[in-house]
């Protein structure tokens, strides 16, 4: 089921409501609502953390914390989804941005070398700025539309899979 598989992959609450930047939340960190879990809080989690995965910048696990608290989803789960955003799938992410971004707006590609670093952004960004950022964005909402739907229906699916199992087992002991 997938509540369970979530559980095991989420990070500890109380570590996350002592961790020195998530601190700035104050007391809507203890909102329960944010730490339940279930279809509704789970999809919207992992869609707030895709969305916010695809924002270059470096704090991204206090934006998704901030998000998370924003809309009442579950605030663990949308932190550690950010977590796509590594150092490995960086480089590839922020190309296709760029590549989507000026498609887009009808730019050519310009040939640029990527840079895991706060100084290559700020330089890079008045020649491959625009259409960077504007691929950020359409990928980032594009990511959390499909990436919601998708936890959702699965989450769904988990569901009847699980009554009919039921319902199969009932029938065969004589239920």
């Amino acid at each position: 089921m997938p509540k369970k598989t979530l559980q095991r992959l989420m990070p500890n609450p109380d570590a996350l409501k002592k961790h020195k930047y998530l601190k700035i939340f104050g007391d809507l960190i203890d909102r329960p609502g944010i730490w339940h879990l279930n279809r509704r809080s789970a999809a919207g989690a992992l869609a707030a953390g895709m969305f916010v995965a695809w924002i270059p910048v470096p704090f991204q696990m206090v934006l998704a914390a901030g998000a998370a608290i924003l809309m009442g989803v579950n605030l663990p789960l949308a932190v550690v989804t950010v977590w796509f955003t590594n150092p490995v799938t960086m480089p590839v992410m922020f190309y296709l941005a760029y590549v989507v971004g000026a498609k887009l707006l009808g730019n050519e590609l310009q040939a640029f070398n990527f840079e895991l670093s706060w100084q290559w952004l700020e330089q890079s960004l008045g020649q491959i700025g625009e259409p960077f950022l504007l691929g950020c964005l359409v990928l980032g909402v594009a990511s959390a539309i499909f990436t919601y739907f998708v936890i959702n229906s699965l989450w769904k699916y988990s569901i009847l899979f699980n009554w009919r199992k039921r319902r199969k087992q009932r029938r065969r002991f004589g239920g």
